[in-house]
């Protein structure tokens, strides 16, 4: 949807509704369907409206306050605040006097999913054209009220002037008239143009960030209600087990615990799965307790799963030329690299990796008959109501979810489990539970970042040009996983995309893909997929362009010029399908190039890397400056990035955080991450065990160049991710001459004499 182009609205779309408390002016919204296929913000409903009334997304009170509704649940993203900046921009007011109501979920609102960086995207057009409506409005108020035309007046700072008879007047004062206006077409309603935006595209910090750091009762572990209980839940350590047997009577004898009882759950690994839950008066009195809970288990059928048996497994399928499916076939590959100068082989692996959010899991829940009420740091609140509803028969109209803001997600609170679980415990105590998690909980049953196995070939020609590429790609599958049919499908960000570069590119080109059949749940973790994919395709490239005596570099720069074929399928969202520009991949490539001046010498161990990727609209490249210790200890020194997320650039400073944690992020999971599965369970339950990159760790310098494009803005949450990880490993291979091939780095001996 193009910014000149705004959604179209009717005057039934666009309602101008009366607070009830002082004769405020509030105006609901509703954006239509988004290009994801959801209603992006809902109708208002017709209800009785309050101050902070959830049926609208602005509210300007007759005292000039201006409330804005920050409608998507905020993980670090720091949508809270973007997308209200965005409204407030063409509202024309002070940010600084704007308030924010925050934690609303509603049906309202439409899709309030946070997630897959289409949070500002969705909401940007839609977000304009409503402040720049209330505006107008406000104008044609002012204009009547003083009898001038409106063409005379101009707005700024949460007023209306007109300078020839110098008369001001707030926007406070307008709304008795504003609100009796009818709304006007959205065709006649002009937005500003972007050289004229204020607030846009400078640096505003985060709308929370002093409550945060005085420790203000914003998260989901913090919150309270009288009478209110708390409870642990223990699940089978192997995923799908069920339980046999517990010792209930000797737990309920215990210090503080206030009830025990097992609960059978859906056994799908979505949702509610069976466990023996414990509730007490305190989170200690409950996690003590369960340290004397004796659980018999039935396993099931995947207690004798590993991590080195599932290697195994994938080293014989990636070794046969076919797969289970073909993901995509361009030209004759095997002719090709039968033909071909030079053929290069390799093999690149990452793990399954958890989320390891900062805050574990958790979710108060007070069931009251056929109601209940959550409060949930969750991703998607319809999301969590649906969650609950299953695990305890309440009708989901009839629950409501206030959300808290979230110690970290990355995509683990899109599932909520952890939801179902409190309303159920609720349900059976007769009283408001918190649910918290441990953190051995939060690592051993989490919804896992997929593993996954790249079976590389590639073909050179004399003349140093890529003719052929061969991927047998081998990751995860589950039986059905709550999707309907026994079939085997691959976990949620595992499944590969035909459209992923250099598909397009070069002339002979077969992507196919095995599954190992799992009973491991797995979920998005930050940029679904391509966090690893990235890291394969774009470090066999490297090793493509050093077989063909190339430049990285140049060697990307001429697959990128070479005139691509026709996209016949792939292109999820994802992806480079569905859009991708070979023009903005070149620009963000030879702008990281030209800003970390690409091509200057190194001692030896030290090198410089380079590595882009596309991914939810946005694209990244990284030069990656590094140094290896002949003992092998790799430090990034220096990370120059370069980014291109269309023409707008929200709020700066939250822009350029997003690319700076991703680097942080990326580089973490790169280089320690992994668990481990033995007899069917994971055995890494802290960060004693599951390292997290340290700050002494972290690369010394980062400088984040934004380039502008004349393409409607998209997220920085995801897409930031993938080029860190190739970026460093091409930069080691550059200062020691030896390859990383596989997640973590830790397992690569990089000492070098």
């Amino acid at each position: 949807m193009s910014t000149n182009s705004p959604t179209a609205l009717d005057r039934r779309s666009f309602l101008s509704l009366s607070a009830l408390t002082g004769g405020g002016f509030l105006l609901g919204f509703y954006a239509g369907i988004s290009s994801s296929g959801g209603a992006e913000l809902g109708q208002p409903t017709d209800t009785s409206l309050g101050e902070f009334s959830p049926n609208a997304f602005l509210r300007i009170s007759p005292d000039g306050t201006v409330t804005i509704v920050a409608h998507k649940p905020d993980m670090g993203q720091g949508v809270t605040t973007s997308i209200p900046m965005i409204l407030a921009e063409e509202l024309d007011v002070d940010w600084q006097s704007v308030k924010l109501d925050i934690g609303r979920a509603d049906s309202a609102f439409g899709n309030q999913l946070s997630g897959g960086s289409r949070s500002v995207p969705n909401s940007y057009d839609s977000m304009r054209q409503m402040g720049a409506t209330a505006r107008a409005m406000l104008v044609t108020a002012a204009a009547q009220i003083w009898g001038v035309p409106e063409a005379e007046l101009t707005t700024a700072a949460g007023s209306v002037t007109h300078a020839a008879s110098d008369r001001k007047a707030g926007y406070g004062e307008l709304v008795a008239k504003a609100k009796t206006l009818p709304v006007p077409l959205a065709s006649s309603v002009r937005l500003k143009d972007p050289k004229d935006f204020k607030l846009l595209g400078t640096r505003v910090g985060n709308y929370q960030n002093r409550d945060i750091v005085t420790g203000k009762p914003l998260f989901g572990i913090d919150q309270k209600v009288p009478g209110m209980l708390h409870a642990v839940y223990q699940k089978c350590p192997v995923f799908g087990g069920k339980v046999v047997s517990a010792n209930l009577d000797t737990i309920k004898t215990l210090p503080g615990v206030k009830n025990a009882f097992i609960i059978a759950g859906t056994d799908n690994l979505v949702g509610l799965m069976p466990g023996v839950a414990i509730v007490a008066d305190s989170t200690w009195s409950a996690i003590s307790a369960r340290r004397q809970l004796e659980v018999q288990w039935d396993e099931g059928d995947h207690a004798n799963d590993s991590s080195v048996e599932f290697a195994k497994q994938a080293a014989e399928l990636g070794a046969k030329p076919e797969g289970m499916s073909v993901v995509r076939n361009d030209g004759d590959t095997s002719a090709a690299l039968a033909t071909a100068a030079k053929v290069i082989e390799a093999n690149y692996s990452y793990p399954l990796i958890a989320h390891a959010c900062m805050e574990p899991m958790n979710t108060l829940a007070y069931v009251q008959g056929d109601r209940a009420e959550l409060w949930s740091p969750c991703q998607e609140p319809a999301g969590a109501a649906r969650a609950a509803a299953a695990a305890t028969g309440i009708p989901v109209g009839n629950i409501k979810v206030n959300v808290a803001r979230m110690g970290g997600a990355f995509g683990r609170r899109w599932f909520a489990g952890f939801a179902a679980e409190a309303a159920i415990i609720s349900q059976k105590s007769g009283a408001p539970v918190k649910l918290t998690w441990t953190r051995e909980d939060d690592m051993r049953h989490d919804e896992y970042r997929p593993g996954g196995f790249h079976h590389f070939k590639g073909g050179i020609d004399e003349a140093g040009k890529l003719i052929a590429w061969q991927n047998h790609y081998v990751t995860f599958g589950v039986m059905g996983r709550g999707r309907g049919g026994e079939s085997l499908q691959a976990g949620i960000g595992a499944g590969l995309d035909g459209g992923q570069f250099p598909a397009r590119f070069v002339p002979n080109f077969r992507t196919v893909q095995s599954l190992l059949d799992c009973r491991i749940p797995m979920g998005p973790w930050r940029c679904p997929g391509n966090n690893a994919f990235g890291f394969a395709i774009q470090g066999f490239i490297d090793e493509l362009a050093n077989a063909a005596g190339k430049d990285p570099l140049l060697f990307r720069l001429d697959l990128l010029n070479t005139p691509p074929l026709p996209n016949a399928g792939g292109g999820r969202g994802g992806g480079f399908g569905g859009g991708f520009s070979a023009e903005r991949a070149r620009g963000v490539l030879q702008l990281a190039a030209e800003k970390a001046g690409w091509g200057k010498r190194f001692e030896r161990g030290q090198g410089a890397g380079i590595a882009f990727h596309f991914s939810h609209q946005g694209y990244v490249a990284y030069v990656a400056e590094v140094s290896v210790s002949k003992a092998g200890a790799l430090k990034v020194d220096r990370v120059v990035a370069a980014v291109d997320v269309g023409r707008q650039i929200v709020n700066l400073s939250g822009a350029e955080g997003q690319i700076e944690g991703s680097i942080i992020d990326a580089l973490s999971a790169a280089k320690y991450q992994e668990v481990v599965l033995e007899r069917g369970r994971m055995v890494k339950g802290n960060f004693a065990e599951y390292p997290m990159l340290r700050i002494n760790e972290a690369p010394t310098k980062i400088k984040v160049h934004f380039l502008r494009s004349d393409n409607s803005p998209t997220g920085l949450g995801e897409p930031g991710i993938p080029p860190l990880a190739p970026a460093v490993a091409n930069a080691v291979f550059a200062a020691i001459g030896k390859r990383i091939r596989e997640f973590p780095f830790s397992k690569t001996d990089l000492s070098w004499s």
